[in-house]
């Protein structure tokens, strides 16, 4: 992690700072001191605190990155979450790319919340996809864990998903599973997408582990759980919202997977306020 990590903010750091900043290098006083206070501007979960920390030390090691609150945390509207303080210079440096994965990561962690408070009361998970952002994939999906949701798997190495294009190429359920299984380790699940009643018999007696209900209606959803009698996992997919999240898990499906978390989150609304140092006081 920490390796993906020092190299995912490295990346964003020379996108935004290229050669230098040049507002901030020209305008700013070398040794001016000052104070950062990262305020929410709306409430919701926070997430990628970690990531700020990283971006602040690796602009300058020299600053001091304080959090009052964790990931997870629930944060009203208007609350002072942390401050940097040090060089000026350092702080509107790095000001911007961690306000951005800040932003980002709680905003996927803000909205899997509330898909998670959505199921409450039934036996249903909320779990990511692997619709993702490019090259933020760890990050996003630690996101989804600071809101309380699961993650999926992390890519195509760590599990076989079985979907609609595999099935034609392979020549249907029973032979993709089949050959599936003498190629994996028996530690290793193999989940089959199932669009009808047929192919989810056809994918219990062929072995699959996981049932992924993709596209049901809530009828057709029912009568899958109902036929695969605990035999497998069942996951719901397929366009789920938070107007449909509940009565999808109603059916008793044992997972949503939902890519809505990471591909459509919006950005929760944090800001960096500065205050400059100035004869001991802090002066805005």
């Amino acid at each position: 992690m920490n390796r993906v990590l020092t190299e995912i903010v490295a990346n964003a750091l020379a996108e935004d700072i290229g050669t230098g900043d040049i507002t901030t290098m020209s305008t700013v006083p070398a040794n001016q001191k000052a104070v950062g206070k990262l305020q929410m501007k709306q409430a919701g979960v926070i997430a990628g605190l970690e990531v700020a920390i990283e971006v602040f030390r690796q602009v300058d090691p020299q600053l001091s990155v304080d959090f009052s609150v964790e990931n997870g945390d629930f944060v009203p509207a208007g609350t002072i979450i942390g401050e940097i303080s040090g060089s000026a210079r350092s702080v509107l440096i790095g000001e911007r790319v961690a306000l951005n994965f800040v932003q980002r990561l709680s905003g996927i962690a803000t909205r899997t919340a509330g898909f998670v408070k959505l199921v409450e009361g039934t036996n249903a998970r909320i779990v990511d996809t692997r619709k993702t952002t490019p090259g933020l994939r760890l990050l996003e999906k630690m996101a989804v864990i600071s809101g309380g949701g699961h993650n999926h798997r992390m890519g195509l190495y760590d599990a076989v998903m079985i979907k609609d294009n595999h099935i034609i190429a392979s020549g249907g359920i029973t032979a993709a599973v089949t050959r599936a299984r003498k190629a994996i380790s028996h530690t290793m699940t193999i989940t089959v997408e199932c669009e009808t009643l047929e192919q989810v018999a056809e994918a219990i007696d062929a072995g699959a582990d996981i049932l992924l209900l993709d596209n049901m209606d809530l009828e057709t959803r029912t009568a899958a759980v109902k036929l695969t009698n605990g035999r497998a996992i069942t996951e719901a997919s397929g366009g789920i919202n938070e107007s449909t999240a509940a009565d999808i898990a109603r059916c008793g499906v044992d997972i949503l997977s939902i890519g809505a978390l990471t591909h459509s989150a919006v950005a929760l609304d944090i800001s960096l306020d500065l205050y400059l140092e100035s004869s001991g006081n802090i002066a805005r």
